[in-house]
Parts: structure tokens; C-alpha cells; sequence
């Protein structure tokens, strides 16, 4: 994509999400990516069965708080039916943007029971579970997103017919993680991928990009490589949440906000650690954010030791103190 006037405004409407991680993606961190920037957020993965057999726990993984970005929950399963069920329980009860299908996770115990990237494999009952979730949705007039990978493995890249095909099924949006499902989180991820499932789906669908963006010039390059219509950030929004405003900036030809200082970004930690406290309970809560803390005090002076303090904190109190000593 050269740069001109034309595509310089094009590149403002490129949209930048947080993408959903296990253990991180619940509604503390996105109201948090949500005012630092970011244009919308994927939720945790819940499971289609577990939902539809109302079990508790996974019902907490959809709770969606004022004031997010709007908010798509994302489901997992490989049986048509279940998926609509799920998708319809999410759609009257929740009220997200969109819900997506997760059809890229890599993890053994989801491939394993046919359900991610497994999934791959399959296109013929991929595209099934697409139309299935799809109808049942429509009647709430919200859109069903996919997330793929690449491909199974690296003989068998087939993201771009597999991505028509689910498209052509009624998907609505298409997020592709450049890697394929034995290579994990490495090596890069491939933006030639993403290209062509972008050229493959045409105006069917919208296909996002995700892999590897770190910064906002890995951004901007993902959209001048693929064409794609938005990005979503993964690990890198781990302790640096202000990643999606500066990305935003980047995307509008604005100069870049100054990074957090060392005090904003103990600060920042501090409101997660209290905005879970508030959602789990303390006992938990304390556990919970002993390694979200951590990304976001990683390089001060004195964070080593700081950590340590925070393994052993047992009370919400105790752990504020420890935090927050950092900022002296």
C-alpha cells in the first residue's frame, strides 16, 4: 500500500483492537485498553458447551462492564448446534458487538478435542458452524467474526480458501494470525498470508490482521503489506496498554504521545490490581495480578525485588503498599 493523500485517509479509518489472551482479555484490562485507545476488544475464550449447560464460571468470562470498548465475546467448539446455542445465549444476555468464533487457537487441549485451529482440518464443517452461529444471530442483528491461523501446519497453508469459504458461509469479519498452528508464537509472523486471505475473501468479509505488532510501525507496515482493515494487539498491550494510542496516532499521521513514565505506569498497575480485586475478591484477586503487575514494572529500579515482595503479599492492602513503593 504506497503512501498517498488517498491512502493516508484511508489509513485513519483502520480500526485497532485488543486481542483476546487467556488470563489477561477479562473486563479489567479492556476498560483499560478501552481509555487508553483501543477501538474494541475480544474477550477471553468461552466455551460453547460449558455456556449452553449454564455452568457459572463460564458465564463470568462474558461479563462486559460500562464503559468498555465495544466488546466482541469469543466462543470455542466444533459442533454446529451448540455454537448457535451459545452464540444466541451471548447475544440476548450480553450484548456484545460482534461474537467470534475462535478457529486459530494452537493450545493442546483445545486442538486436541477438535476444537482452534483443529478445526483448519475441516472446512466443510468450519463453514457448518459458521452458518449455523451466523442465522442465529441474525435476529439480533449482530455479526459473527472468526479467528483463524494460517493453517494447520506448514504444508498445509490454506487460510485463504478457508477463509472464502467461511466468508461465503456468513462471517463477517475474519481475524488471521499469520503463523500456522505448529509453529505457535514462532517464527514471525507472516504478513503474506494475510494478503492473501485479504484477496481471497475480496468485499465479503472484513479480514483484520495479528501477530507480532509491538509498535505502532509494525502496524502500520501489517496494513501496507496486507491491505487489511484493522490490527489487534496481543502480548505486546501486556503492561502497555497506552501501545493502542499511540498506534491510533500513528494511523491518523499525528506525532506519537510521549511513553508512559515510570509513575504512570506503577499507577496503572495499581488500577488493574484494584479493578480485579473488585471483580474476583481479594483472596483472588491478589493471586490474579502478581504476573499482570510485573509487565507493567518491568525495567524500573528496584522491580526485581518489588516482585518478590508481591509473590509473597497475601492482603489487597499489603499488596497496594508493595506496589506502589516503587513510585519513591
Amino acid at each position: 500500500m504506497a503512501s498517498s493523500p488517498q491512502n493516508d485517509r484511508l489509513m485513519r479509518k483502520i480500526k485497532v483492537g485488543l486481542a483476546p489472551m487467556a488470563g489477561f482479555t477479562d473486563s479489567p484490562f479492556r476498560l483499560m485498553c478501552a481509555a487508553r485507545g483501543a477501538d474494541f476488544a475480544v474477550s477471553e475464550m468461552i466455551s460453547a458447551t460449558a455456556l449452553t449447560r449454564g455452568d457459572g464460571k463460564t458465564a463470568a468470562l462474558a461479563r462486559i462492564d460500562p464503559g468498555e470498548a465495544p466488546c466482541a465475546l469469543q466462543i470455542f467448539g466444533h459442533d454446529p448446534g451448540t455454537a448457535a446455542e451459545a452464540a444466541a445465549i451471548l447475544a440476548e444476555s450480553r450484548r456484545p458487538c460482534a461474537v467470534e468464533i475462535n478457529m486459530g487457537c494452537p493450545v493442546r487441549k483445545i486442538v486436541s478435542s477438535g476444537d482452534g485451529s483443529a478445526l483448519m482440518r475441516d472446512p466443510a464443517l468450519a463453514a457448518k458452524i459458521v452458518r449455523a452461529a451466523a442465522d442465529a444471530l441474525a435476529p439480533f442483528g449482530l455479526p459473527l467474526w472468526i479467528k483463524i491461523r494460517a493453517g494447520w501446519s506448514r504444508d498445509t497453508v490454506n487460510a485463504p480458501s478457508f477463509a472464502a469459504g467461511l466468508a461465503e458461509a456468513g462471517a463477517a469479519r475474519i481475524t488471521v494470525h499469520g503463523r500456522t498452528r505448529d509453529q505457535m508464537y514462532a517464527p514471525s509472523s507472516d504478513n503474506g498470508v494475510i494478503r492473501a486471505v485479504r484477496e481471497a475473501v475480496g468485499g465479503s468479509a472484513e479480514v483484520f490482521g495479528n501477530g507480532d505488532i509491538a509498535s505502532s510501525a509494525d502496524a502500520v507496515r501489517m496494513v501496507e503489506e496486507t491491505g487489511c482493515d484493522g490490527v489487534l494487539v496481543g502480548r505486546a498491550a501486556l503492561g502497555d496498554p497506552w501501545i493502542f494510542s499511540r498506534i491510533k496516532a500513528a494511523f491518523s499521521g499525528l506525532p506519537e504521545p510521549e511513553p508512559p513514565t515510570e509513575k504512570e505506569r506503577v499507577t496503572a498497575a495499581a488500577e488493574l490490581f484494584s479493578r480485579i480485586c473488585d471483580l474476583y475478591g481479594e483472596s483472588v484477586g491478589v493471586r490474579e495480578a502478581r504476573g499482570r503487575a510485573a509487565h507493567f514494572i518491568k525495567g524500573i529500579k528496584g522491580s526485581a525485588a518489588v516482585r518478590g515482595r508481591l509473590n509473597r503479599a497475601s492482603t489487597r492492602r499489603e499488596f497496594e503498599e508493595i506496589l506502589l513503593s516503587l513510585e519513591g
